[in-house]
């Protein structure tokens, strides 16, 4: 990694680098806060607590939006993060979500696993 730092007296104040490995460093701290998060709320399900959907999520489910994507952004995923949970391909969830396509019982039970719910939930 290639780096420069800006330095103030005898303090490095500020590093630089490179645009592609920023991006690289924003991308892996998505992807590790979306495991955080989803952890959190597997722990949590296994002990039981019973979760509370907000009114907005279920005003978007009964609009018709994508249950995929309903579910995933209550998640607080990324479209990625959700893809490699599911093992599955991001653009495949992206044609999900926007109802270009239609998923194999098989894949969306992944894609139910992964958001910790129902299969019902997405059907």
């Amino acid at each position: 990694m290639s780096v420069q730092f800006i330095v103030q007296g005898r303090r490095r104040m500020f590093a630089v680098v490179p645009i592609d490995e920023y991006n690289r460093l924003v991308a892996q701290a998505a992807r590790a806060s979306d495991a955080r998060t989803v952890a959190a709320f597997r722990r949590a399900r296994r002990a039981g607590a019973a979760e509370v959907v907000p009114v907005e999520v279920l005003d978007r489910l009964l609009g018709g939006e994508s249950p995929v994507r309903v579910w995933r952004e209550h998640r607080g995923l990324t479209i990625q993060a959700l893809a490699l949970a599911a093992d599955v391909s991001a653009p495949y969830v992206s044609q999900i979500e926007s109802g270009k396509r239609q998923p194999t019982v098989v894949v969306l039970k992944r894609i139910a696993a992964a958001l910790a719910v129902d299969l019902d939930d997405l059907t």
